[in-house]
């Protein structure tokens, strides 16, 4: 039997947990709890503790590779992804990469994502241009989500900048996202959601693209301003919280986990509520 493509998968888990809400899994050992601060064979143990207690709130999992690299944890991601197929089979992987190279190198990323890690989607630089996305194009009915608009500050360096036919650059990648580079029809977007005018912007050149917008929670983005930004029936969002959601405070008589989940329900409650009526 063959499984969903990434847009067929998300819209589903959207109305089946109805939640706009991608869950970033970002762990960094020292802000374990108890006595797992510090210990980063406890990766694995983490996030699939986090997997758990949201996989009900969310619309998406969004691992970012970094933080596993960085601990010498690819080992523990394989089988974090592997835990989030048995746990939540409905929920589509994001495999956070930020990929951007060309030629065999770029086929050795595309085979990591969707062999070695099985990703539902990846994200990817499309700053060399087509060619760098391409080798990924050949994995059929995966997400691969486009750097367009993105939410730091320094993003605007190269982002905002103007263009010989009027566009700014972030509008061009947009216009290429929605048009001639969309053969597969894979393609989808990152849009910070700490510029909602942008957000709107880019839904108006790419109406129907799968967008994923990081920058609510820790980051400070506005929820509502977000979800009037980007949502459309049939037009997906994916809004992202890492930080948030993993390491929240625990009130009285929470431990880690119930704290994560209150957290994850309050926010996935708030992007729902803001949908506006149609």
């Amino acid at each position: 039997m063959t499984s969903p493509d990434f847009r067929t998968q998300l819209l589903a888990a959207q109305a089946r947990n109805e939640s706009l809400l991608c869950v970033g899994l970002d762990p960094e050992p020292a802000k374990f709890p108890g006595d797992w601060a510090g210990n980063a064979a406890r990766i694995f143990d983490f996030c699939a503790a986090i997997v758990d207690a949201t996989h009900h709130s969310v619309c998406a999992f969004k691992p970012q590779i970094a933080y596993f690299a960085a601990q010498r944890a690819e080992d523990q991601l394989e089988r974090l992804m592997a835990y989030m197929r048995r746990v939540a089979p409905q929920v589509p992987v994001i495999l956070d990469a930020k990929r951007g190279d060309i030629g065999a190198t770029a086929q050795q990323y595309a085979r990591e994502a969707f062999e070695r890690y099985d990703a539902d989607a990846v994200t990817l630089s499309p700053f060399m241009g087509l060619d760098s996305i391409e080798p990924y194009m050949h994995y059929s009915g995966r997400g691969l989500i486009l750097l367009c608009r993105t939410s730091n500050p320094g993003g605007s360096d190269l982002q905002a900048q103007p263009l010989a036919s009027g566009d700014l650059l972030y509008e061009h990648i947009a216009r290429l996202a929605a048009g001639e580079w969309n053969s597969g029809g894979q393609i989808g977007l990152v849009v910070g959601a700490t510029y909602p005018r942008e957000v709107a912007r880019v839904r108006e050149l790419a109406p129907s693209l799968p967008l994923l917008i990081p920058g609510i929670g820790a980051q400070g983005g506005d929820a509502a301003a977000t979800v009037h930004a980007g949502w459309r029936p049939a037009a997906p969002i994916i809004v992202s919280s890492s930080r948030a959601v993993l390491y929240a405070t625990p009130a009285a008589g929470e431990d880690t986990w119930a704290a994560a989940r209150r957290v994850a329900e309050g926010t996935r409650l708030q992007l729902q509520s803001a949908r506006p009526l149609v």
